[in-house]
């Protein structure tokens, strides 16, 4: 992993190198401005996801048991994609006596912010066996496209 994408990594991750340690100065929220408690609608779980990038693609996967395809909305954009969804709990009978209740049923979402610039135009997604993959092609800056200038 090169030094810049580490760096991305570590701002995302909210890991401060020891320069910001030393000149961090706590300050207060005010209760008008959205904390990230604020950033999903009441009720809605947060979808569990893999990151990982090959030498042309940044794959994300999800494991999304119980979800139809027609319940998912997938977007990209060139820095982000957002995986939103609902999973229905088809059994609605009476209030049980759980021992342990550990499954989401209900809304979900996830929004990453990509460390590279992606072409959302050949972008693929799968779901095979309840797991998604969504395939995001990176965007190649140092390859060039050469343009024959003709004489007339």
């Amino acid at each position: 992993m090169n030094n810049d994408t580490k760096k991305f990594f570590e701002k995302l991750a909210g890991v401060a190198d020891e320069e910001e340690q030393q000149n961090f100065e706590p300050q207060l929220v005010a209760k008008t401005e959205k904390t990230n408690d604020d950033m999903f609608d009441e009720g809605e779980g947060q979808l569990a996801i893999d990151v990982y990038q090959t030498a042309d693609d940044i794959v994300v996967e999800s494991a999304i048991a119980g979800v139809s395809i027609d319940d998912m909305d997938i977007e990209i954009t060139p820095e982000s994609v957002t995986i939103k969804g609902k999973r229905e709990k088809h059994d609605k009978s009476e209030k049980r006596d759980y021992l342990y209740q550990e499954c989401y049923w209900g809304k979900f979402s996830r929004s990453v912010i990509l460390p590279q610039e992606i072409n959302p135009d050949h972008a693929t997604a799968s779901f095979k066996n309840g797991i998604l993959r969504i395939v995001l092609p990176k965007v190649n800056k140092q390859r060039l496209k050469k343009l024959k200038v003709r004489f007339e």
